[in-house]
């Protein structure tokens, strides 16, 4: 093969591998230019991540889900409303935040004991199960509010979650010297780790790549990094829901790339029987997949209504279709068996930047309804002919 074959081949792998970040990188830069740099802002930059907090936290259990075969779960932003719904009605009527907060969690645990038990053990199809959930805990959550809209004012839970990190003496408002500080200290952090995993990486005889390459995708990352954090230095400083968000993404990170636990997602997804013959049992992954899924669409409920800062019976709607979108566009196989949580968040990043920009530029929502459903099925598209397949097989 000649150099300039490698190159080729090189370069095309490349682009495969980074489609949905080249993606990302040109839809922020297009709308940079579209909104005259009103993207850029740092409350917009802050923002994107805090709009879409829903998206980020239920994409980590939406991905299980469509790794067992293409499964996805049509109940969660029913079952958001939900926990949403007893937060606000407990918090209204005298209870602590703590309380609040767990029986929040609880009831997004219990849903997905019960839906885990039904399409794992009973063998309901995930998409009539989850189809009827998205029925009954919407109804459930308009049942609690009693139809009404109920705000919610505690300040002990609105901090836990909606607060900003400050220093006193060292951050001023809209002049958070912490928040570069952290970006710094992360950016740090980031280097060793990607550095210690290449050397283990190569003393266990594993293929590593060039270290160019590996050391100009850590100068994007840190770079990035430190970029952000620099613009949440000049608004308020580093958001507690950004905790949450990160707490959650590297917990399932982890547990999807570096865990036995986590590699049956994949297999189940890959071959189900061939699974099952190897001594793994698939209702077990089920259940886990759609009872992760669940426990995740309380906490994000928890999220939005501290955002939001009341609920109504219409929360939650559609949610479900933006944590599918995400996954499906940040690389997850529509077959199942394939995709990575580093992926479904540029998918997310990439949906909420699309739409951030659209809101910005004024765009009306019928149209924000075509591009994001075009987004989406180009990269269904994309997924299937680059992989060559025609069906799950």
């Amino acid at each position: 093969m000649s150099a300039s074959n490698g190159t080729s081949l090189n370069v095309k792998a490349f682009i495969k591998k980074y489609t949905m970040v080249i993606a990302l990188v040109v839809v922020f830069i297009f709308f940079s230019f579209l909104t005259e740099g009103r993207l850029m802002l740092a409350q917009n930059v802050s923002n994107l991540l805090l709009q879409n907090s829903y998206v980020l936290v239920m994409a980590c259990g939406m991905l299980l889900c469509i790794l067992t075969g293409g499964n996805v779960d049509l109940s969660v932003g029913a079952s958001l409303c939900l926990s949403a719904a007893l937060a606000a009605k407990l918090l209204q009527i005298g209870a602590p935040a703590l309380v609040a907060i767990l029986a929040s969690l609880l009831v997004g645990a219990l849903i997905g004991i019960w839906q885990g038990y039904l399409i794992g053990y009973i063998h309901i199809p995930p998409f009539i199960c989850t189809l009827a959930g998205m029925f009954l805990f919407r109804g459930l959550g308009r049942v609690i509010l009693d139809s009404r809209t109920i705000s919610v004012s505690n300040e002990t839970f609105l901090n836990l979650f909606t607060s900003y990190i400050q220093i006193p003496g060292l951050d001023e408002n809209k002049h958070c010297v912490s928040a570069l500080i952290i970006g710094i200290v992360v950016a740090i952090a980031v280097a060793v780790i990607m550095l210690m995993s290449r050397v283990r990486q190569k003393k266990n005889g594993y293929e590593t790549g060039s270290l160019a390459a590996a050391i100009a995708k850590l100068v994007v990352i840190d770079a990035l990094i430190i970029a952000y954090t620099y613009k949440l230095m000049n608004y308020k400083g580093v958001p507690v829901m950004l905790l949450w968000i990160l707490v959650v993404v590297l917990i399932f990170a982890f547990i999807t790339s570096s865990t036995v636990f986590g590699r049956y997602f994949y297999a189940v997804g890959g071959n189900e029987k061939a699974t099952k013959l190897s001594g793994i049992d698939p209702r077990r992954v089920y259940f886990w997949a759609y009872f992760l899924m669940s426990f995740l669409a309380g906490l994000s409920g928890l999220l939005m209504v501290a955002r939001i800062g009341s609920v109504d019976g219409n929360m939650g709607q559609s949610y479900e279709m933006d944590a599918i979108a995400s996954c499906f566009i940040g690389g997850a196989s529509a077959y199942g068996g394939s995709g990575t949580v580093p992926g479904i968040m540029v998918g997310a990043l990439l949906l909420g930047v699309i739409n951030q920009g659209m809101s910005i530029y004024g765009l009306s929502d019928m149209w924000q309804y075509v591009v994001k459903g075009a987004v989406l099925l180009l990269a269904v598209v994309f997924d299937v002919v680059s992989n060559h397949k025609t069906g799950k097989s």
